[in-house]
């Protein structure tokens, strides 16, 4: 009965479009209210997803920040202030040495209480080499000579490098000639180079770092 008198009601053409004019007017009204609606729990939903990633990204980049200056800490305790007890081994097979008199040269004894060497880091990447039993300093001139120092200067500030064939390498930090680095080297027969004729490729300015 519900359904002729619905038909009925409509049966004419007016009626007809009359009811497609409620059906599209009711339909865009109720889809434009779950539009809203959809809306406002999409926005709602980002704005929570947002706010979690920011605390996240926050407690992350402190956590990061902490680590690092931590680590940053660490190496500069590490480097600054570190003491090593070491022999160096020349390429040429020399042990460097530094004698009571503040001499330096190459000896093939690795009896000799002389090659006994304590490196100690003054500054990032700096380092003080001292005889232990002669108590001088290993140094390097502004004219390029390599010598041992009685007390600690400016000419005792020395570049450490690993080199690629896992040898150090140790040039002045101070001096240069002609823009070039200045390093310390034993030529074939065990007395020290002139810092001017020296260059990090050559061999004769490496040296293996042995533990006492």
């Amino acid at each position: 009965f519900q359904y002729v008198s619905f038909c009925e009601t409509f049966s004419s053409p007016k009626s007809f479009s009359t009811m497609w004019k409620w059906i599209l007017t009711k339909g865009a009204l109720a889809f434009s209210h779950l539009s809203c609606v959809s809306l406002l729990v999409l926005i709602y939903t980002v704005s929570i997803t947002c706010n979690d990633i920011g605390k996240d990204m926050h407690s992350a980049g402190v956590t990061n920040s902490s680590v690092v200056v931590g680590r940053h800490v660490r190496s500069y305790n590490h480097l600054q202030g570190d003491v090593r007890k070491r022999k160096l081994f020349s390429f040429q097979k020399f042990f460097l040495r530094i004698d009571k008199n503040g001499k330096v040269n190459g000896t093939k004894s690795k009896d000799d209480p002389y090659n006994i060497l304590e490196i100690k880091s003054v500054e990032v990447g700096i380092v003080a080499i001292r005889g232990l039993h002669s108590n001088y300093y290993l140094a390097i001139s502004k004219k390029g000579k390599v010598y041992g120092a009685s007390e600690f200067g400016v000419d005792c500030k020395l570049k450490e490098r690993i080199e690629e064939n896992g040898y150090n390498t140790y040039a002045s930090s101070e001096w240069k000639h002609k823009k070039k680095q200045m390093f310390v080297g034993l030529s074939a027969n065990g007395t020290p180079l002139r810092g001017k004729k020296t260059r990090r490729k050559n061999t004769a300015t490496h040296f293996l770092p042995i533990v006492v």
